[in-house]
């Protein structure tokens, strides 16, 4: 009954697929004719041309009817053929600084996963004293070492590694169910459904801890930094996503543990089933070390600028001389090309990782779509595109348009988004339009870019929302009903209790 009524609703939602793309497909580009044909005063032949390309860029960016990376080559390449552009303004984002943190991060993040570095961690965490065989403590120790490995790895290679994990666990409760006499049904089971949206929705909170943590974050810190010349370094977004981690986690952890409470005080065989998985592991091999070595080197020199900065002051020489030299993106790229320098059997020539495996854990398409928002945001910004927005938008609202209501309106709107379409895409489209708003009614853009890259995070509604949703989704363990109802609860609590709050208290640290 429960698959027919699980293949009934992915029919629908192939369905729906197949017609929102058609209908981009047909609509983007008639809705980017008429902008184009619709005289608009106040804005010059250039910025008239950026706006109908941005039309057809934000529709397909919805529908896809063509990949999401290919729109964003497709931008630029439009800009350019209209003559909105000349090329080198067009591409000239493609080379941005952020673009090679980002591939940094994703050669380094490739070595853990494929040296099995993130599941050794998870394996650590969960053989602690304090989780043992309790469901509850289980159910914690899943979620932090989700976030916690999320953080630093991709949410989608974060969800696949832990998602056996609670399929063993699940099985551990399955049979000690069945020794004492009963059977359950795992796609029935509560606490099954609940073990598997933690690891989702942990894989996406704990996304929000790190810059490279998901794109979102590294996108609204390119905006600021190529619109408005606004840096804010690693460190500093480190303890803006820790506060909003704790609490989103928080809020995620208490929600699911009431709506999905587990009706055993101890899961028999859970404690040797993780001592087994941590055996299998065996003791630390020098690949293992090296990329070790490797990340905490990148780690270090990512912090160490905040640190600089407590002790020795923003205007320090020091800090100037080492912020020149060692940007964030440098450090990335110092950890990612130890992993070729550091030598696992040096006599036959292997090193730690490949070219081959390095460029096949690089998101290219994220990379391509990052660089793609970014120059589609300068474009904007350049032609003054955006600020003949951001002054239309701020006549109609008048005096509202206050820190507290421009971060509570995208922050929904970048969560509704996120729920439909890819939440780097989301943030491509509403990013440049908020900061260039907040700036036209002189307020500082900082609360509201943070507050759309945390909301950005919170797609916990439906399958298709985000990878690691889809991943627990075809488990069959997670009915969608189950996800959409308690997606709902985490997705608001989160915006009212943790985005709004985290923004004011940004603007109460600016103005001091």
């Amino acid at each position: 009954m429960q698959a027919s009524q699980a293949q009934r609703i992915k029919d629908a939602e192939q369905a729906f697929d197949r017609r929102r793309r058609t209908f981009g497909l047909i609509v983007g580009p008639l809705a980017a004719l008429a902008v184009m044909l619709t005289p608009i005063d106040g804005l010059t032949l250039e910025a008239h041309k950026l706006l109908a390309i941005m039309t057809l860029v934000a529709l397909w960016w919805i529908t896809e009817p063509v990949p999401i990376p290919v729109t964003s080559l497709l931008g630029p390449t439009l800009t350019v053929m209209t003559g909105a552009v000349p090329v080198s303004g067009a591409f000239a984002s493609f080379a941005n600084s952020m673009i090679f943190l980002f591939m940094g991060g994703f050669i380094l993040a490739k070595a853990m996963m494929m040296h099995g570095l993130d599941k050794r961690f998870a394996y650590w965490l969960l053989s602690r004293k304090w989780v043992g065989s309790n469901p509850r403590r289980i159910f914690l120790a899943i979620g932090l070492a989700t976030a916690l490995c999320s953080g630093w790895v991709s949410n989608t290679a974060t969800a696949a590694m832990m998602f056996p994990i609670c399929l063993g666990l699940l099985n551990s409760i399955k049979e000690m169910m069945a020794a004492n006499g009963r059977e359950i049904n795992l796609s029935e089971y509560k606490y099954a459904t609940g073990l598997m949206l933690m690891t989702a929705y942990s894989a996406s909170i704990g996304g929000v801890l790190t810059p490279i943590g998901t794109p979102p974050n590294l996108i609204m810190l390119g905006f600021l930094d190529s619109m408005e010349n606004i840096h804010v370094s690693f460190f500093e977004w480190m303890i803006w996503g820790s506060i909003a981690m704790v609490c989103y986690f928080a809020i995620a952890y208490v929600v699911l543990s009431k709506l999905f409470p587990a009706d055993v005080e101890k899961i028999d065989g859970a404690e040797e089933f993780i001592r087994a998985r941590v055996a299998e592991l065996g003791d630390w091999t020098r690949a293992q070390k090296n990329t070790m070595a490797a990340f905490v080197t990148a780690v270090v020199l990512w912090i160490i600028p905040g640190f600089l900065n407590i002790f020795l002051g923003e205007t320090s020489p020091v800090m100037k001389m080492y912020e020149t030299l060692f940007p964030e993106a440098i450090a990335a790229l110092v950890g990612a090309m130890m992993l070729f320098l550091l030598p696992v059997n040096f006599a036959k020539r292997e090193f730690t990782i490949t070219w081959k495996e390095a460029s096949a854990g690089i998101e290219w398409g994220t990379l391509i779509l990052f660089g793609g928002g970014l120059a589609m945001g300068g474009m904007m910004y350049k032609t003054g595109l955006s600020l003949w927005i951001g002054d239309l938008i701020v006549d109609e609202i008048g005096g509202s348009a206050t820190q507290f209501f421009l971060v509570g309106i995208f922050s929904v709107l970048a969560l509704l988004l996120s729920e439909l379409t890819s939440h780097t895409a989301a943030t491509n489209m509403i990013g440049p339009l908020a900061i260039t708003i907040a700036v036209s009614a002189n307020l500082s853009p900082v609360p509201v870019s943070v507050g759309i890259a945390l909301s950005a995070s919170l797609g916990f509604m439906l399958p298709v929302s985000t990878p690691p949703n889809a991943i627990v989704y075809a488990s069959g363990y997670v009915p969608i009903t189950k996800m959409i109802a308690t997606g709902v609860y985490i997705d608001f609590i989160g915006i009212a209790c943790v985005t709004i709050p985290l923004a004011v208290w940004l603007v109460t640290m600016i103005v001091s």
